[in-house]
């Protein structure tokens, strides 16, 4: 004869519920407010579940998504489990590679911004942020790649731009000081750009570096000093290393935490300040040639 289980009594649940939402939240080490945003919960309703007496779960998606911001497993998160990783599954769900990505000028990064829209964007590109690049350079860095047709790529970069025009948006960028200098000597990649266009390049770089402030801040960093991998932070939603022809995708608490201190680590040795960008480079449009 089978038994059948007894059922699970809702008021066991709550306090081992809350217990591991506190020790979660703590790791995460967002704000509350931030927390609430990242699992799909008002700010209200997260302080109610926390609260004494609280009687009720959260929805079964914001309980996904507290166990994904905390890498968890769901049963260890409502006191089914002592278990608290989620074993060989975990791996698959804070690791994955997305393949067909021949250049970085890519449209899953413009849907990762999306998703992350209201969170602060770490980004460290290839050469210097697409969301400046004119056409003329988008072209001369892009031309090569088949997959993306001329019109294509500049409304890729349109998109981001206009992105960035959204008043809840915040990104910091860090690019190599030889970078630019090397765009404005015309060396390395853009050694078959015109003079007029590099100069035009610099000057929109200028603009829109000076319109975006604060929301938008460009670090520069010595490459001699400091060495990183394009990588984009998507607020503690995942994180993205770009290795050339695919993207390595983290959505642990535990790498992004990783990758957000490598990036901060970037920012705390840049050269050249937002505020000193202006000046900066127009240094460079005096010895441009």
């Amino acid at each position: 004869m089978t038994t059948t289980p007894d059922p699970i009594d809702r008021r066991d649940i709550l306090p081992v519920f809350q217990q591991r939402l506190r020790q979660v939240m703590a790791r995460s080490e967002l704000s509350q407010t931030d927390f609430a945003k990242a699992s799909g919960l008002d700010r209200s309703t997260l302080s109610q579940l926390l609260a004494a007496g609280a009687n009720r779960l959260p929805r079964v998606e914001s309980i996904a998504a507290i166990a994904q911001i905390g890498n968890v497993s769901l049963d260890w998160l409502l006191g089914l489990s002592q278990r608290e990783r989620a074993g060989s599954d975990l791996l698959a769900e804070s690791l994955r590679i997305e393949r067909d990505a021949p250049s970085p000028l890519d449209e899953r990064l413009l849907n990762w911004l999306t998703e992350a829209a209201g969170y602060r964007i770490r980004h460290i590109p290839t050469t210097f942020p697409d969301v400046l690049k004119t056409n003329a350079v988008i072209d001369a860095e892009y031309g090569q790649f088949a997959a993306l047709g001329p019109q294509r790529r500049i409304e890729i970069t349109q998109s981001r731009l206009e992105y960035l025009r959204q008043p809840e948006t915040e990104m910091e960028c860090c690019t190599p000081v030889q970078t630019l200098e090397a765009l404005a000597r015309g060396e390395d990649i853009w050694r078959t750009v015109p003079l007029r266009d590099r100069r035009q390049q610099i000057e929109q770089i200028v603009a829109l570096c000076d319109e975006l402030y604060p929301r938008f801040r460009l670090f520069l960093y010595d490459r001699q000093h400091l060495y990183s991998a394009p990588l984009t932070v998507f607020g503690p939603l995942r994180a993205a290393i770009y290795l050339g022809q695919m993207y390595f995708v983290f959505q642990s608490t535990e790498h992004i935490r990783a990758l957000t201190r490598h990036f901060d680590q970037i920012v705390r040795g840049a050269c050249v300040q937002p505020t000193e960008i202006t000046a900066h480079l127009q240094g460079l449009l005096a010895v441009s040639r």
